[in-house]
């Protein structure tokens, strides 16, 4: 168990009943950059169950904050999911992750493209300030299938927008853009067909797609990650990685369950 940081709950909250976040302690030693990932989980009978969790938190935050999908069956999540205050989680030394700034050639506008959970590295990217340094204007889409599946992303951007320091430095560059699939709401469809039919860039009042200035960073379901990834490379971008930057990153550790 030396390769793990034992932390401890300080709140959770429910958003539907299939998304929870909470809040747990943070190690003085444990260092990752934002937009990264840990193994996070439990010890089951004097073993460590874990899964691939980014954090949601900021680097500069003095606890950590994640969020995740309910799995009733999953081996980890069925479990995670009943967490309360005071428990104990079990967090990797090491965090890792495609999903960082340093992966992307410089660029103007930053895309952050994200179903469900997968919208929590672009949770920690947000309130990174150098991201607002190295981009002219950060679009981040969250795509869901109902709307009360957006509310902790609504409630997050809202904050911020609200946060003495992040307010200003917000303002003229984060824009949001949540989207829901299977009901009523001012923005609706898929990712890929409002990027292909332009919706999104008539929505927010920018220009369309364009590899000379658009970098990208997606997170989310398989399917997704993978129908996009055939799109951006049909426009010729180029996947970075971490020997050679490029044009969009993939994170491909989440499988949600």
């Amino acid at each position: 168990m030396s390769a793990f940081y034992r932390e401890k709950v300080l709140s959770v909250q429910h958003w539907t009943d299939t998304l929870f976040s909470f809040r747990a302690t943070r190690d003085t030693g444990f260092r990752f950059q934002n937009g990264q990932f840990a193994m996070i989980g439990l010890e089951i009978d004097g073993r460590p169950l874990l899964r691939a969790y980014s954090m949601a938190s900021a680097n500069h935050e003095e606890e950590l904050e994640f969020f995740s999908i309910k799995v009733q069956d999953g081996p980890l999540t069925s479990r995670l999911q009943k967490i309360k205050e005071g428990d104990t989680i079990l967090v990797g030394r090491k965090a890792t992750g495609t999903l960082i700034t340093d992966n992307l050639i410089p660029g103007k506008r930053l895309m952050l493209l994200s179903t469900g959970t997968g919208l929590a590295p672009f949770a920690s990217l947000i309130k990174d300030p150098d991201v607002y340094d190295q981009f002219e204007s950060i679009v981040l889409v969250h795509g869901c299938r109902q709307v009360s599946e957006l509310a902790y992303g609504e409630k997050l951007v809202a904050a911020l927008r609200e946060d003495e320091l992040f307010g200003e430095l917000l303002a003229d560059k984060l824009i949001y853009y949540p989207t829901v699939t299977r009901e009523p709401f001012r923005n609706r469809g898929r990712i890929t067909d409002l990027i292909n039919s332009e919706q999104i860039f008539n929505d927010i009042g920018q220009g369309p797609l364009d590899i000379a200035t658009d970098r990208v960073m997606m997170c989310g379901s398989p399917a997704m990650l993978e129908e996009l990834k055939v799109m951006f490379e049909g426009r010729d971008f180029i996947e970075g990685s971490g020997n050679k930057p490029g044009h969009f990153v993939i994170e491909k550790a989440f499988v949600e369950r």
